[in-house]
């Protein structure tokens, strides 16, 4: 079987050649890296990867096919995947079908056969950027740069009101204990579902909805999802954040909802170097002294210093690799966040207490 040839070209002019997997086409985004050993369909649907090409560490991809039930959102909203092996057949009994089909039917542009150690150690050393993924351009490399630069940076890029929910809807049991407003920046169906366990009645809003329309449902609480993007340029939902707070509601937040919690105190955000993504890292609960294995996905951290001179917040969880915020509190308010998944999925589920504080707070209010 003869296979049509792609290429990756990186913004700093580094180049791999492969082979086409998914949809022939060109498509580009900023290039990042998961480690995560399995979970890939996972990974793909989840928003927050929105406009990323998706590098997984693990050599073998594919195998086991696509099912209905593991999926995040409704499609895939990345810009590309890199793998090393690629699998068109699978040996899942209960898969839907392949990989290689799924690709093609969301019109996903991918590349095999490159070597993904190579270019892990070199994002790890160069930092994220830019690349593009083309099986049209072998042979044109001053097209394939030009349809590189019109890729745009992700530092600065709003994608949240791209991704989210065009009108809102319900998740869970109606007649559950408790009501939470979702304002949704790229929300993953795991996390509803672990709201939804705990006796928690889920409406999922846009999110550029008001403080209003939200309250008019009279909710118990609020949470702020995950999601894509700088959230430095996310002033809509920074506003609606301290609407949210001035309610006095318990507020819980997840990884672009942490960091959309902190810009609303005052704590500024920046881009990291590479990120984090992946399903082992290491985090300290500086409440409890206890340790836990997280899952995680995110480009952009809150900054230290802004929370250490906070008379209003205060950290909770810090990330044991680099030392960075990976959870914080408010001081005056019911509400926290951290910088990871603790619905985990794919991952461990060290954190999923953290729903239950949820709840606790919303119990106790």
């Amino acid at each position: 079987m003869n296979k049509q040839k792609a290429t990756l070209l990186l913004a700093d002019g580094t180049m791999f050649k492969g082979t086409l997997i998914g949809s022939p086409g060109t498509n580009g985004g900023e290039i990042c890296f998961n480690t995560g050993m399995t979970g890939y369909q996972e990974i793909y649907t989840d928003p927050s990867y929105t406009g990323q090409i998706v590098v997984t560490t693990t050599s073998h991809i594919g195998n086991y096919g696509v099912i209905d039930t593991e999926v995040e959102s409704d499609h895939p909203t990345i810009a590309g995947i890199v793998v090393n092996s690629f699998s068109e057949i699978f040996s899942r009994l209960d898969a839907s079908g392949s990989l290689q089909d799924y690709l093609v039917k969301y019109e996903i542009t991918g590349i095999a056969d490159i070597d993904t150690r190579k270019l892990v150690r070199h994002i790890r050393s160069k930092g994220a950027m830019n690349a593009i993924i083309s099986s049209e351009y072998e042979d044109d490399l001053a097209g394939l740069k030009a349809q590189l630069n019109l890729v745009p940076d992700m530092n600065g890029l709003e994608l949240s009101s791209q991704v989210c929910t065009k009108e809102p809807f319900y998740f869970g049991d109606e007649d559950a204990p408790y009501k939470v407003a979702c304002l949704d920046f790229g929300i993953k169906l795991n996390i509803l579902r672990n709201l939804a366990d705990r006796g928690v009645y889920c409406k999922v809003f846009p999110a550029k909805t008001s403080l209003s329309e939200m309250e008019a449902w009279n909710p118990d609480g609020y949470f702020l999802s995950n999601g894509p993007g700088d959230p430095a340029v996310m002033d809509y939902a920074v506003k609606t954040t301290k609407d949210i707070l001035a309610t006095d509601k318990p507020v819980f937040g997840i990884c672009l909802g942490h960091q959309i919690l902190a810009e609303s105190c005052g704590v500024s955000t920046y881009k990291m170097h590479h990120g984090h993504r992946g399903l082992n890292h290491p985090i300290k609960n500086i409440l409890t002294g206890k340790s836990e294995i997280t899952s995680q996905n995110h480009g952009f951290v809150v900054k230290r210093e802004d929370v250490e001179i906070s008379d209003t917040v205060e950290i909770t969880h810090v990330h044991l690799n680099d030392n960075t915020v990976a959870g914080i509190r408010l001081k005056n308010k019911p509400a926290f966040s951290v910088q990871y998944h603790p619905e985990s999925s794919p991952g461990p589920h060290d954190s999923r207490y953290l729903f239950d504080d949820f709840v606790s707070l919303m119990k106790n209010k």
